[in-house]
């Protein structure tokens, strides 16, 4: 595999060779101007580029999004109403709710803790700008385009942080091009978002083990927890990766040292509080407890882990739990309540734990099918299941994997850095094995991969070239 960029690091350090919305204190606005620098200036400095290379990647990702725009409009037109998954309606009427004044309540249920805010939030200038009709929609999906094209951009700065500009150049033809990335920003969906905000927690963290002092690595490690917390808001179950990360990045090793690296996890932990604090705070005040991300956990268990689960979304019982609850309740949650939207969680999170204990074989059996269904060769839906769109899929994303794992053990002893790159698989497996699963809850994992995958082609490129 290429070697790790040496002094021309975007934090100024190097790899050893030896090693494969809260308040802020005025005085510490130094220092949070010093952080904002350093951001600024990190991507510039890792590259080191010449003006006619930032054209060409200019040029690259003007490519992406125009592919992206023409898929979304293609599948725009496809489609007889708005949108194709019932995810999407939800984040349109909350963000019109925020755009409108409106309190941040969902549909009939009254649900106030429903979805993080991270995406609504996103889609408000929209409604501000083009209100709620057909143009609307069409700027939703620019916007998830957009997304989709900063997500090329991290994907090409983290192979330029981990090895090489001729990997870099290979990360971000392969991610602009590969269909998966594609389709994540055409959906109305959090994935869009989030996905570069995923990049830029790496990115970020990649910069804080290469930081050579101390303040640079506080800096860079709480920059590393905003950007972890922001991607939390648009996917909540984002949040317990940052103290995997954190827990994987204190395995010892010689450098950096184990208090270099207790100080990276700390500021990680207290960036990701800070980001997370504004939402812990609103839903405190509405539910009168601690609510980390959502009161949807309870549902969400209960459609992966019941007596009809098959590893697909099925939220029809939800109507069912949401009557019986009421006749319980005998008719007093007729307006919004915080009790009865906690009680309901509470209690499809109870049956769905209760049914796995009392039913362990059918619990590991759904579990290794819903990997399966994450990891499988072409899509699980039969509407895909065409021999066209199953060829695709199979043609791009078998060949990507294939060089991925490569590079993961290749790179294996490494460090960190290296480790990141297929941290978000294991993570979002474990997750998705639990929870429903799909080939969409993959996309993003494969994004970090295609930076391994891209390291290990310019290195077989290498070889060959100088075996020439």
């Amino acid at each position: 595999m290429p070697r790790p960029k040496q002094p021309t690091g975007a934090g100024g350090g190097t790899f050893s060779r030896q090693r494969p919305q809260t308040c802020l204190d005025p005085q510490r606005l130094p220092r949070v101007a010093y952080l904002a620098h350093f951001l600024k200036l990190g991507l510039l400095r890792s590259a080191g580029m010449k003006y006619s290379s930032w054209r060409q990647l200019a040029l690259l990702l003007i490519v992406a999004f125009a592919l992206r725009m023409a898929a979304g409009g293609v599948w725009q037109a496809r489609l007889d109403g708005r949108f194709a998954l019932g995810d999407s309606e939800s984040y349109w009427q909350l963000g019109r709710a925020i755009a409108e004044g409106r309190p941040y309540v969902y549909g009939q249920q009254y649900a106030q803790v429903f979805r993080t805010p991270g995406y609504p939030l996103l889609l408000t200038p929209i409604f501000l700008l083009a209100g709620d009709g057909q143009g609307a929609v069409l700027l939703a999906r620019a916007e998830a385009a957009l997304f989709g094209t900063l997500a090329v951009l991290g994907v090409w700065w983290i192979a330029l942080l981990l090895f090489d500009r001729q990997a870099a150049w290979i990360a971000a033809l392969l991610a602009a091009f590969y269909p998966g990335a594609i389709v994540s920003s055409v959906l109305v969906l959090s994935e869009a978002p989030f996905c570069p905000l995923m990049l830029l927690q790496m990115a970020l963290c990649i910069l804080a083990w290469n930081a050579p002092t101390s303040d640079r690595r506080i800096a860079w490690g709480f920059a590393a927890g905003l950007a972890a917390g922001a991607a939390t808001l648009m996917r909540p179950g984002w949040l317990l990766f940052t103290p995997l990360a954190a827990a994987v990045l204190m395995m010892p090793r010689a450098t950096p040292t184990a208090k270099q690296r207790a100080a990276i996890a700390f500021c990680m932990i207290l960036g990701l509080a800070a980001a997370m604090s504004p939402w812990w705070i609103r839903n405190a005040r509405v539910t009168g407890r601690f609510v980390p991300t959502t009161l949807q956990v309870g549902a969400g268990l209960y459609d992966g882990l019941n007596t009809d689960a098959d590893g697909s979304s099925d939220m029809d019982f939800v109507d069912r739990f949401i009557a019986e609850e009421r006749l319980k309740s005998k008719g007093s949650t007729d307006g919004p309540s915080p009790e009865f939207e906690q009680r309901l969680d509470r209690r499809m999170r109870d049956e769905a734990l209760a049914w796995a204990w009392a039913n362990p074989g059918r619990a590991a059996r759904l579990a290794g099918k819903k990997f399966l269904r994450m990891w499988n060769v072409w899509p699980n839906e039969r509407r895909l299941s065409g021999w066209p769109i199953r060829l695709t899929v199979f043609l791009t994303y078998t060949p990507l994997l294939f060089f991925a794992i490569i590079g993961a053990g290749r790179t294996l002893g490494r460090g960190w850095p290296y480790i990141l790159c297929w941290l978000p698989a294991v993570y979002l497996t474990m997750l998705h094995v639990v929870f429903v699963s799909s080939i969409r809850y993959r996309e993003p994992a494969m994004l970090a991969l295609l930076a391994l995958a891209a390291g290990e082609i310019g290195a077989r490129i290498e070889r060959r070239g100088n075996s020439g």
